[in-house]
C-alpha cells in the first residue's frame, strides 16, 4: 500500500551530463538517498515534445537555445517514487542556477551554468504529474516493493 506521503517525479539527465558521462553518478545519488527508479529510458528528443515541456518559456528569445541544447544528444528520462520525492530531488539537484548550487548537490559539485545544468527535475509535485505523463506511458513505469523500505523511512511510514 502506498504512503499518502509517497510522490512520483520527473528527472530528465540532461546532453551535457550524458555527453560528459556522469550519468552513473547522477542515478548513484538519488539511489543512495533512497528514491526509488521506477520507470527509465534513453531518448533522443524531438520539437512537440520540447515545446510542450517548456511552454511556459517557449515565447522567450533564449528557448530557441535551450531546444538546440536538449536535442543535442540523447537524454535520460527517470521517474522516482518516494516519500516526499519531488523536494527531495529538489534538494539533491540543487537550483537552476548552477552557480548558486550548495557544494554536494548535484549542480553544485557538477556545473556552473544555468542551461548546461545537469539535470531537469519536477518543481512541484502538480508538475511531476504532468511531466511524468508527458514523458512516460502507464506501461513504462513499474510498482515494485523494496525490500529495504522500513530502513531508508522508519516508523514515519507506517
Amino acid at each position: 500500500m502506498a504512503h499518502p506521503k509517497e510522490e512520483k517525479t520527473l528527472i530528465l539527465v540532461k546532453p551535457d551530463a550524458i555527453q560528459r558521462g556522469l550519468l552513473g553518478e547522477i542515478v548513484t545519488r538519488f539511489e543512495r538517498k533512497g528514491l526509488a527508479i521506477v520507470g527509465m529510458k534513453m531518448i533522443q528528443l524531438e520539437d512537440a515534445l520540447l515545446e510542450a515541456h517548456y511552454a511556459h518559456i517557449a515565447d522567450k528569445p533564449f528557448f530557441v537555445g535551450i531546444k538546440s541544447f536538449m536535442k543535442s544528444s540523447p537524454v535520460v528520462a527517470m521517474v522516482l517514487s518516494g516519500i516526499n520525492a519531488v523536494s527531495a530531488t529538489r534538494i539533491i539537484v540543487g537550483p537552476t542556477k548552477a552557480y548558486e548550487a550548495d557544494a554536494g548537490s548535484i549542480r553544485g559539485d557538477l556545473s556552473l551554468s544555468i542551461q548546461s545544468n545537469i539535470v531537469h527535475a519536477s518543481d512541484s509535485p502538480e508538475a511531476a504529474k504532468e511531466e511524468v505523463a508527458r514523458f512516460f506511458r502507464p506501461d513504462e513505469i513499474f510498482d515494485y516493493e523494496r525490500a529495504h523500505f522500513s530502513f531508508i523511512y522508519a516508523d514515519e511510514a507506517f
